[in-house]
């Protein structure tokens, strides 16, 4: 398995870089890339170079304790969600913290209002890393 963790259906993570923690994730080896539910998102350019901002409301049970981000554009990719829509969303970089560990990630930013989880973690963000036990949540939670 070379040292390879293994994570539940739905984990807590950070992406430290966004000022996002302790946030409740599913994970979902059907989805290619990563998404992550944002509110008022705009484009803007900063030195010359696309970025985005956007909100999240990281606690469902505080909605309302907002944190505001602030993102270079990687790419604008056409992505078709689970109901077979397409549409084309912003796509950064940002590392995420699963358990001990952290490495970079892409994630697209969408509407996810009517999800139970506001990222969805997919197998291009798992990469080599971890292996999904299906049947177990929080696995990596230590709530001794």
């Amino acid at each position: 398995m070379n040292n390879k963790m293994i994570i539940g259906n739905i984990e807590n993570c950070d992406l430290p870089d966004l000022g996002i923690f302790d946030l409740q994730v599913r994970i979902d080896t059907g989805a290619k890339t990563s998404s992550l539910h944002v509110d008022n998102l705009s484009r803007y350019k900063k030195a010359g170079k696309p970025w985005v901002k956007f909100e999240i409301h990281p606690n469902i049970h505080k909605v309302a304790e907002v944190v505001e981000c602030n993102a270079p554009i990687q790419d604008i990719r056409r992505i078709k969600s689970s109901n077979g829509t397409v549409e084309e969303r912003y796509v950064i970089k940002t590392m995420v913290s699963l358990g001990q560990e952290s490495w970079s990630i892409e994630i697209t930013l969408t509407d996810r209002s009517d999800m139970s989880y506001l990222m969805l973690f997919g197998r291009e963000g798992m990469g080599d890393k971890v292996l999904v036990d299906p049947s177990a949540t929080f696995l990596l939670t230590d709530y001794s």
